[in-house]
């Protein structure tokens, strides 16, 4: 892309691509749930499916990006998750496809999406100058949000109701075309010296202690980890407050689709605006205002159960969510050393996504036995809490208003 460079061009692509699939399967796979089956605890399933591979692969990945082709990790990744998806698509042809299975595919491609994510987030800096990189995170943050919940969410919802086979089926050719696209990428992205050959587990290990180590880092992942279990709890149970007759909201399935796609306008000028809001708050006061505002904005669509306030709150869920993200990941692309970076990049990303499957049960179980309402509320809860913990944890490296505030990097120097 312009000003970025060919090789930046390429990843852009896949990544548009990608994600398109991503946001297809992520809607779509909760959706082919709820048709086969009503149960709160087995519907949060297939999000707990989607992201228990962060829990238990995280690690071992972010170890593997920093000894191999981060490149090549990437094509692989996307290409075996075509293969799984494409599996998946001829069972549902057939009429095979049951609950299990939809779960199994959920799972093995969610294997592939460590993989690549991880790779992905440390190759970015081998693409780009370090002056380029939260421009080029905020237009990468646009194609994740454009591919996951512009276009690919409402395509789920007509997809699952038109042609369910499709909602594996398209995702299978986009993950072989972002595969395959990564190929146009000059040069080798890999370690200059990779680290000398020892059993991964010091690898591991290494990138642990300095995540621990790191007062901004540790507090960042602590929060991000309660912030998406609660999320994961609420958003696993939230398609059974939102679609069908019974619901409190009423969606039709594609209509749940046009929250997603509310929730991507958003996202799309939060990426946008990233780093001229932190040029005015600072990156802290960013971060942690983002993050209130959005847990707070949780308990509309409970407290007023309507699309009229829906749709308005999931744009705002999208610009808050999206701007801090955008800072986040800057952040830690440019606090963690380039010999680290994949590693303690899997250790942060195990510690604020692993949290995610156990969220997902937790909040269809509740749902369960105390309703839908409480699992919400109670996640809204957890969220407030997050917020207060990283509030107090990292308020006293500044003093003063907010637009005084030193950025992460320079916080990080005096640790």
């Amino acid at each position: 892309m312009a000003g970025l460079g060919r090789s930046f061009g390429f990843l852009w692509s896949s990544t548009a691509l990608s994600n398109l699939a991503d946001g297809v399967l992520k809607v779509g796979a909760p959706l082919l749930a709820v048709s086969l089956t009503r149960s709160p605890t087995l519907v949060s399933l297939a999000g707990a499916a989607a992201t228990l591979p962060w829990l238990l692969l995280a690690l071992h990945a972010g170890a593997i990006a920093d000894r191999a082709d981060r490149r090549r990790i990437m094509v692989r990744a996307n290409l075996i998750r075509a293969g799984i998806l494409a599996a998946a698509t001829t069972l549902a042809a057939l009429g095979l496809l049951n609950l299990w299975l939809l779960l199994a595919a959920v799972l093995l491609a969610g294997v592939c999406e460590v993989f690549a994510d991880l790779s992905a987030q440390s190759i970015l800096p081998m693409a780009v100058t370090r002056g380029d990189l939260t421009r080029a995170n905020g237009r990468v943050s646009t194609a994740q949000m454009i591919g996951n919940d512009f276009v690919g969410a409402p395509l789920s919802g007509l997809l699952v109701v038109a042609l369910p086979a499709a909602l594996f089926g398209g995702p299978a050719v986009l993950y072989a075309a972002a595969g395959l696209l990564l190929l146009g990428m000059r040069g080798t992205y890999r370690l200059p010296a990779p680290p000398a050959r020892r059993p991964m587990r010091a690898d591991i290990a290494e990138a642990l202690r300095y995540l621990w180590g790191h007062r901004i880092l540790r507090g960042l992942a602590i929060t991000a980890g309660l912030l998406n279990l609660a999320n994961a709890a609420y958003f696993a149970v939230f398609v059974l407050w939102a679609v069908g007759d019974g619901s409190p909201i009423g969606l039709e399935p594609g209509e749940y689709g046009l929250m997603t796609t509310a929730f991507a306008i958003g996202a799309i000028f939060g990426s946008l605006l990233a780093s001229r809001a932190a040029a005015r708050f600072g990156e802290l006061g960013t971060l942690v205002g983002n993050w209130l505002l959005t847990s707070l904005l949780l308990l509309v669509p409970v407290l007023v159960p309507s699309p009229w306030t829906l749709y308005p709150t999931a744009v705002l869920w999208g610009l808050l969510g999206a701007a801090g993200n955008v800072l986040v990941i800057s952040a830690r692309q440019r606090l963690i050393p380039a010999e680290l970076l994949g590693r303690v990049n899997s250790a942060y990303r195990l510690i604020g996504m692993g949290g995610m499957p156990l969220g997902a049960a937790l909040g269809g179980v509740v749902a369960e036995f105390a309703g839908l309402s409480a699992a919400l509320a109670g996640a809204v809860g957890v969220c407030l809490v997050a917020v207060g913990l990283v509030w107090r944890a990292l308020s006293d490296h500044f003093s003063g208003p907010l637009t005084s505030e030193p950025t992460l990097s320079d916080i990080s120097r005096s640790r």
